[in-house]
C-alpha cells in the first residue's frame, strides 16, 4: 500500500511544484551538505512514473528495485485478501537479521552512489580553519 501511495503522489508531485513552485529539500543535505543514502528517490519515482527508467536510476538506482518489491508485492497482497493464498509464515530470528543487515549494506551502497553522484569529497582542513 506503501508503494502505490509513493506511486500516486510521484505522479501529483509534478503539478503541486510547478503551480506552487514548493519543494521539499533534503533536511540532512539542507544542514550538513552532505546527501542521505535516500538522496533523490523523489526525483527517481516522478522519473519512474514518467516512464523514464534511465533518469530513474540516474537519480537514485535503488528505486527500481523498490518498484520490482512493489509490482511482486500487490497481486500478493491482493490474493491474500481474497483468501486466495494463506498469510505470510513469520520469519525466523535469523531470516530477520539477513534482512536486516541486507538493507543497511543497501543503504550503505545507495548513499556512497549519492555521494559519488553529487561530487561529495573529504573537506578542505583549510576551508575548515577558523579565520582571524
Amino acid at each position: 500500500m506503501f508503494g502505490l501511495g509513493v506511486a500516486l503522489a510521484a505522479a501529483v508531485w509534478p503539478s503541486v511544484t510547478d503551480a506552487t513552485a514548493l519543494a521539499v529539500p533534503c533536511p540532512l543535505r539542507t544542514l550538513t551538505g552532505v546527501p542521505c543514502p535516500g538522496c533523490g528517490l523523489t526525483t527517481a519515482a516522478i522519473a519512474l512514473v514518467r516512464g523514464d527508467l534511465v533518469g530513474a536510476a540516474a537519480a537514485n538506482p535503488l528505486i527500481l528495485g523498490l518498484a520490482g518489491v512493489v509490482l511482486l508485492a500487490m497481486p500478493l497482497f491482493g490474493l491474500r485478501a481474497l483468501g486466495a493464498i494463506p498469510p505470510p509464515v513469520a520469519w525466523s530470528v535469523r531470516a530477520r537479521r539477513r534482512t536486516g543487515w541486507g538493507a543497511g549494506l543497501l543503504a550503505l551502497a545507495s548513499w556512497l552512489f549519492q555521494l559519488h553522484r553529487l561530487g561529495v569529497t573529504e573537506p578542505d582542513p583549510l576551508q575548515l580553519a577558523p579565520s582571524f
